[in-house]
């Protein structure tokens, strides 16, 4: 079989197949499948499909340096009412010379370079480039959990596709899931004096919320950790029952090495100041959220909605030659920016749980992401095609 050239135009036609192709989390068969495809047509090696769902393969090296792991992930957010879009969300279409679309910058383009960058290292990479695209990222990352977990790679440094607009991200903040569960008694709502109402407290709870809120740790690099009630489920859903029960969802951005024990002895610290006595007839209790998670395979999982944060020191081996190795756009002999991201990524697994020294790397505005003006710059992303195999070759070389 004639094997597909590794150019930037044929990997700018297989992110504009993929974006054609709707991949919420859990259902990422499809894209799945079509990437496989890809691979094989690249000529990669050692192709696989693992129990999870992620699509893995290999491009195998001249040398003994230690593997780079290239991951991006499987699956997109959804894309709301089409009318909404200025170019259809998955037409696929470059127009004003954007690839415009639902996962053109997050993350469909920057899988296609990566994958076709990899390609164009068969038998001249200092070490093996190993290619996996993950799923459930977009659900907090079970998909590379389960691939480091596996055991079955050992990377020695891990670049992750997420949009950098040409520079190089050394970490970011982690993020949970956190609820407060407020539980009163139900009743009829024409008799209220027999019921204890949840929706009573729920005052009380948001307030000391956002106490916790103005006594977050904050680190130099990455921030303030942040925490902000988001969501508010009432049950029983019906507006002639008085509830007995109110789940009050926070969205909490991290700092590394705050676990989840830290934030909940926080949270009811900031609870128990609130609300010093429970009135009668209710309870108050604090959780980290979990979700019963489902891969396209069948794989089935119980997950936290806990990912940490991680930081790279910016004078670190692999982030210094990281960064030389890419420049800058229009004056490669300075290194590229170094900086965090501000939302998170797989790197949370990687370098958080797992220790892998972890950069990211990737054309794309952050501002874009899960956007219906959503939308990746084809000369940006041309420029950051040609600066993958340097970068590769350097992280290689300086990781331990």
């Amino acid at each position: 079989m004639d094997l597909k050239e590794p150019t930037f135009e044929n990997a700018l036609a297989f992110a504009q197949d993929l974006i054609r192709i709707p991949g919420l989390p859990g259902h990422e068969e499809a894209v799945a499948r079509r990437v496989l495809q890809e691979m094989e047509a690249l000529g990669l090696s050692d192709l696989r499909v693992d129990d999870a769902g992620n699509v893995v393969g290999v491009a195998r090296g001249r040398g003994a340096a230690p593997p780079a792991l290239l991951n991006c992930h499987l699956d997109v957010v959804a894309e709301g009412a089409h009318a909404d879009w200025e170019v259809p969300p998955f037409a696929g279409e470059v127009r004003g010379g954007f690839l415009h679309g639902r996962g053109s910058m997050d993350i469909k383009g920057p899988l296609a370079l990566q994958t076709y960058a990899a390609a164009s290292l068969a038998g001249s990479a200092p070490g093996d480039v190993i290619v996996a695209h993950t799923v459930l990222e977009e659900r907090g990352g079970l998909g590379m959990k389960l691939l480091l977990a596996s055991g079955t790679m050992k990377p020695g440094v891990v670049i992750i596709g997420e949009s950098t607009h040409g520079d190089v991200c050394n970490g970011h903040r982690g993020r949970a899931e956190v609820e407060v569960v407020i539980s009163g008694v139900a009743g009829h709502a024409s008799a209220p004096g027999r019921a204890h109402n949840a929706l009573d407290l729920v005052g009380d709870v948001l307030a000391a919320v956002r106490g916790l809120a103005e006594r977050q740790p904050s680190d130099p690099v990455l921030g303030t950790a942040s925490v902000a009630a988001t969501m508010l489920d009432v049950f029983p859903e019906s507006r002639n029952v008085i509830p007995d029960k109110v789940v009050v969802t926070l969205d909490w951005r991290t700092l590394p090495g705050m676990a989840d024990a830290a934030l909940l002895a926080s949270l009811r610290e900031a609870l128990a100041a609130g609300l010093p006595a429970v009135p009668p007839g209710f309870r108050v209790e604090a959780r980290v959220a979990t979700e019963r998670q489902r891969t396209w395979t069948g794989l089935e999982e119980e997950k936290s909605l806990l990912s940490p944060g991680y930081l790279m020191a910016p004078d670190h081996p692999v982030v210094h030659a990281a960064a030389t190795a890419v420049g800058r756009r229009g004056d490669p002999s300075r290194p590229a920016r170094v900086r965090p991201w501000t939302f998170a990524t797989d790197g949370a697994w990687s370098s958080g749980v797992f220790g892998i020294p972890t950069v990211g790397f990737a054309p794309g505005e952050e501002r874009f992401a899960h956007t219906n003006r959503e939308r990746l710059d084809v000369e940006e992303a041309r420029w950051a095609f040609t600066r993958h195999p340097e970068l590769i070759a350097a992280v290689q070389l300086a990781a331990p």
